[in-house]
C-alpha cells in the first residue's frame, strides 16, 4: 500500500529518520511530506508512533488528468466501497497546485468525486458528503503538472493533537514541532534534559516520551483515527499492533528530566499536562528564573523557547537575551544548547558560537533553533 506522512517541508529530513527507523527505506521526498509504501501493520505502526508528522494518507489512484473529462474518468475507476463505509460522512479537499489545476476549478473538482462516490455500487446507501459534520472522512486531491494524486486521510485530528494539552498558555508550542526540536538536536533520552523556559510544558512532555519510547498518539481513544472509520480496517491487528507499543515503553527515564518557568502558574499547566500525558510521575518541576540555574549535571542538553518581544517587550527581551547568553556561557558550558527564537530575535546579544541554525515555522512565525 502507497502512503503519504505530511510535515512542515522543515522537517522532512527529520520526518525521513523516523519512517526510516521503521524500517520504512523506500521513500519519496515531496513538498510538505514524503511517501512511501508500507503493509497495513507497518502503517498502524506509523500512526501512533511517528512524533512529527502533522496527517497520514493512504493513497487509493494516481492516474493523469488533462481535463475535466479525464478526471471522471479517473474517479470511475475507483473501487469506492473498498475504503468507503456507507454510515461515515465525507468531505473533499482538492490542493490545485498549478494554473492548469487551478483551471479545472475546486467546486468542478468536488462535484466530480462525490458523484463518483454517490455512483459507485455500495452494498446499502453511499455514504454522505457532509463537509460540515464533526470528523468526516478527509478524500484529497493533489493535482500538478497534470497528474492526481488521491488520497484518503487516516488520521482523522491533525497527529499534534495528541489529547493532553490544557489551555492556560498565551504561546504553545505544536507538539510535533517540539519534537522535532528535540529530535534536530540529537536528543535520545540518554543525558539529562533541561527547559528552564518550559511555557505549558510541550518540550519536556515530548522529551519524555522520547526518553521513555512512548509511542506520542498511543493515548488517543477508541475510534478517535479516521482510519478506524474505514472499510477494510482490521480491529485485532491494530489492538496487536497498539499493544506491542504500549509493551516497549520504559518503567523508568534513563535520565532525568527537569522543567521549570519563571511564572508559578505556566509551572502548574505544565505539571497539569504531564499528568493527562501520563508522565508527570518521571518530570522534575520547580518555579524559578533561568538565571537561578546551576547545572543538575556535567552534561546534558538545555532546551529552550525564548519568549517573543511582542510579548514582554524589546527592552526585556535585550536584556533576556544577554543574561541567557551569560548563563549559558558562564554555567552551561559543557552542556549541549538548544534555542528556539524568531528570526528577528537579537541573537548576537547571546554571544555564543553556533554550530548550526536551523530554519522552522511556529505556526504562521519563522523561527530558528540555534544549536550550540
Amino acid at each position: 500500500m502507497k502512503w503519504i506522512a505530511t510535515c512542515p517541508h522543515e522537517t522532512v529530513v527529520v520526518l525521513a529518520a523516523e519512517l526510516s527507523a521503521l524500517g520504512i527505506h523506500d521513500q519519496q521526498v515531496l513538498h510538505r511530506g514524503i511517501a512511501f509504501d508500507a503493509d497495513l501493520e507497518t502503517a498502524y505502526r506509523a500512526h501512533l508512533v511517528l512524533r512529527t508528522a502533522s496527517r497520514i494518507q493512504r493513497v487509493v489512484a494516481e492516474f493523469s488528468v488533462e481535463d475535466m473529462n479525464a478526471l471522471r474518468a479517473g474517479l470511475q475507476k475507483i473501487a469506492w466501497p473498498s475504503f468507503l463505509r456507507s454510515h461515515r460522512p465525507f468531505t473533499v479537499t482538492p490542493a490545485l497546485t498549478d494554473p492548469h489545476a487551478q483551471g479545472l476549478g475546486e467546486p468542478a473538482v468536488i462535484e466530480a468525486v462525490v458523484q463518483s462516490i454517490q455512483n459507485a455500487a455500495f452494498e446499502k446507501s453511499a455514504p454522505r458528503f457532509d463537509p460540515e459534520v464533526d470528523n468526516p472522512i478527509t478524500i484529497v486531491l493533489f493535482i500538478r503538472n497534470g497528474t492526481c494524486v488521491l488520497g484518503i486521510d487516516t488520521a482523522g485530528r491533525a497527529l499534534h493533537k495528541r489529547g493532553w494539552r490544557l489551555t492556560g498558555h498565551p504561546a504553545v508550542l505544536k507538539e510535533t514541532l517540539a519534537a522535532a526540536i528535540l529530535l534536530l538536536a540529537g536528543y535520545t533520552g540518554q543525558e539529562p534534559l533541561l527547559d528552564p523556559m518550559c511555557g505549558s510544558g510541550t518540550i519536556a512532555i515530548e522529551a519524555a516520551y522520547i526518553a521513555l519510547h512512548k509511542a506520542p498518539l498511543i493515548h488517543r481513544g477508541k475510534d478517535d483515527f479516521a482510519l478506524e472509520h474505514l472499510a477494510g480496517f482490521d480491529r485485532p491487528l491494530w489492538r496487536r499492533v497498539s499493544d506491542q507499543l504500549r509493551a516497549t515503553k520504559m518503567n523508568a527515564l534513563p535520565a532525568p528530566i527537569y522543567a521549570s518557568d519563571i511564572r508559578a502558574e505556566y509551572v502548574e499547566v505544565a505539571r497539569a499536562s504531564a499528568l493527562r500525558a501520563r508522565v508527570e510521575k518521571y518530570l522534575e518541576f520547580s518555579a524559578k528564573p533561568l538565571q537561578e540555574w546551576v547545572p543538575p549535571a556535567p552534561t546534558g542538553l538545555l532546551v529552550a523557547n525564548l519568549p517573543y518581544g511582542e510579548r514582554i517587550g524589546v527592552g526585556a527581551i535585550n536584556a533576556l537575551y544577554r543574561d541567557v547568553g551569560s548563563v549559558i556561557k558562564e554555567r552551561f558550558s559543557n552542556w549541549r544548547i538548544a534555542l528556539l527564537v524568531p528570526n528577528d530575535a537579537p541573537i548576537h546579544l547571546l554571544t555564543l558560537k553556533t554550530r548550526q541554525e536551523v530554519t522552522l515555522m511556529n505556526g504562521a512565525l519563522a523561527v530558528k533553533l540555534l544549536l550550540v
